[in-house]
């Protein structure tokens, strides 16, 4: 049956491979992106595809979380009901790594908006929705200080915070949404695939893209995740696994989503 999904990200990498699969399948897309230009650029390519039915453009830039209010209300607006949230959008590299609000975009992007987005849209998701959130293999312990934006840190110590961070908060909704909610699951979806980000972050070709966006469209909609709530799926072992230890202690855990409410607070 042909699902309502929203993917952030979806203008090149995982995210464009992702929904040129999705379209094949018939399912209405929501695609977020950046830039208006590449977003249509991407509308028209799946408008070829046949079994394409219904695609939207939503422009927001998610390292600036009113962008992010924004974009759910437009969606809110729009939708009574969204079967699966693919939090897909992340930085690495960048040439401007701290924000207007002084926070590490790798947090903003990676970690926060789609904490933001996510719990925003849950009004408009029930039991049988998911929320996957793309992580990584790269997951260092959170440094609170680091969130906040009060010290900086490297762009590979940031990024695998940011990871771990997107990981422990999805691991916590889960437990406190239970069985009410939709299920929500952490996916590294395979180390060093030719995505733009990996090819500058790292100076290598890659891997085959499609290995990330079949695991995201099997986490996605496949009866394998139906129950997989609070769980992390490591692709590179092809099977579900136990994230970094600090994702498995509820009180870092609702700690790091303490951090999170309180920086969202403080910018609204």
């Amino acid at each position: 049956m042909p699902k309502v999904i929203l993917l952030t990200g979806a203008t090149d990498g995982i995210g464009l491979e992702t929904a040129q699969l999705l379209a094949a399948q018939g399912h209405t897309l929501l695609l977020h992106g950046r830039n208006s230009a590449k977003l249509k650029a991407v509308e028209q390519t799946l408008a070829a595809i046949p079994q394409a039915v219904t695609v939207e453009s939503y422009v927001a830039d998610l390292a600036n979380l009113a962008d992010v209010e924004a974009m759910a209300k437009a969606i809110s607006a729009k939708h009574d009901k969204l079967d699966v949230l693919i939090n897909n959008a992340g930085v690495y590299n960048t040439q401007n790594p701290i924000t207007s609000d002084g926070l590490d975009v790798r947090f903003v992007v990676n970690t926060i908006a789609p904490y933001l987005l996510t719990q925003r849209l849950l009004q408009l998701m029930d039991a049988d929705g998911r929320v996957i959130n793309l992580s990584s293999a790269a997951q260092a312990p959170v440094n609170s200080e680091a969130l906040a934006g009060r010290i900086k840190l490297s762009a590979g110590a940031a990024y695998a915070q940011s990871k771990l961070a997107l990981t422990m908060w999805s691991r916590s909704l889960a437990m406190a949404l239970g069985e009410d909610g939709p299920a929500i699951v952490a996916v590294n979806p395979a180390s060093l695939l030719g995505s733009k980000m990996v090819k500058e972050a790292f100076g290598v070709a890659g891997g085959d893209l499609r290995i990330g966006a079949d695991i995201l469209i099997r986490a996605a909609l496949s009866n394998e995740f139906a129950t997989a709530s609070g769980k992390y799926f490591d692709n590179d072992s092809g099977q579900f696994a136990s994230p970094h230890p600090d994702a498995l202690d509820g009180q870092k855990n609702e700690a790091v989503v303490q951090a999170i409410e309180a920086i969202i607070q403080r910018l609204s």
